[in-house]
């Protein structure tokens, strides 16, 4: 049976506009109207409704209330931005907005074509919609993880699956878009890459431990794991992470394709 997901805060709150969702930063100028879909517990989107500054106006929406919610108590004193409870796929915006963004919300929608039909429906003629997503499956980790690890990681890409979510979610955008009627479409290679020693190395490699503790229960529920499998997952990763991972690279692209003109 087909699941919702709530992404994890610890992972939200930590991301950023300029880190984060770097191809939307270089594009914002003051004074753009800007709808972040899947915005989450808005960190990326209070960086967007600064940089758009308050000639500018940024709308969050997610499917998820309880983000929401976080987002409002994180965010409560931006004037320029707004939060509401929507889902991609029923969005009913027409025509109100420069850019029309997504980041890291496809990996999680089974109808990719219908979000991007109702994404660019509240785009302006000439508008842009930045798209940035992963390739679940093609994520690598050097050296490889422990075996309890690798099981966790294909029980939750079948899951992935089962549930119509596209393990290449990121390589199948630009035929969308192009589907959708969108032009001028680029695609731009945004991997998240975390080596030992710099900077919040920590941080990206215990993304994985917080998703085991998110979404592990859920995985053996739907049969992909079982719970000595899980525990053993949970168990074994976060110190193989302090001791021998040497690099994280998480492969994901950025597609921006744009309105045509009125």
């Amino acid at each position: 049976m087909q699941q919702s997901h709530r992404s994890d805060p610890r992972i939200l709150n930590r991301r950023t506009l300029e880190n984060d969702h770097r191809y939307l930063a270089k594009l914002l100028r003051p004074g753009l109207s800007v709808l972040d879909v899947g915005c989450g517990t808005g960190a990326i989107t209070a960086g967007i409704a600064e940089a758009v500054g308050p000639r500018g106006f940024v709308i969050g929406v997610d499917r998820d209330e309880a983000n929401l919610e976080l987002a409002r108590s994180e965010h409560p004193a931006v004037p320029n931005l707004r939060l509401e409870h929507a889902d991609a796929t029923t969005l009913t915006f027409e025509a109100q907005f420069d850019i029309v963004t997504a980041a890291r919300t496809f990996q999680w929608v089974s109808d990719p074509a219908l979000a991007i039909s109702r994404m660019k429906a509240a785009l302006k003629p000439s508008g842009r919609l930045v798209v940035l997503d992963y390739n679940l499956a093609a994520n690598k980790w050097e050296p490889d993880p422990p075996a309890e690890f690798r099981d966790f990681y294909a029980a939750f890409l079948a899951w992935q699956k089962a549930n119509l979510w596209d393990n290449y979610m990121a390589d199948h955008i630009p035929e969308l878009f192009q589907s959708a009627g969108l032009i001028e479409i680029e695609n731009h290679v945004q991997d998240e890459i975390a080596e030992r020693g710099c900077p919040h190395f920590d941080q990206h490699a215990n993304l994985w431990f917080w998703v085991i503790e998110t979404i592990g229960e859920r995985i053996v529920e739907a049969g992909s794991l079982n719970r000595s499998q899980l525990q053993a997952a949970a168990e074994c990763y976060e110190p193989w992470t302090q001791t021998e991972l040497m690099k994280q690279a998480l492969r994901m692209r950025t597609v921006v394709g744009t309105k045509k003109p009125a």
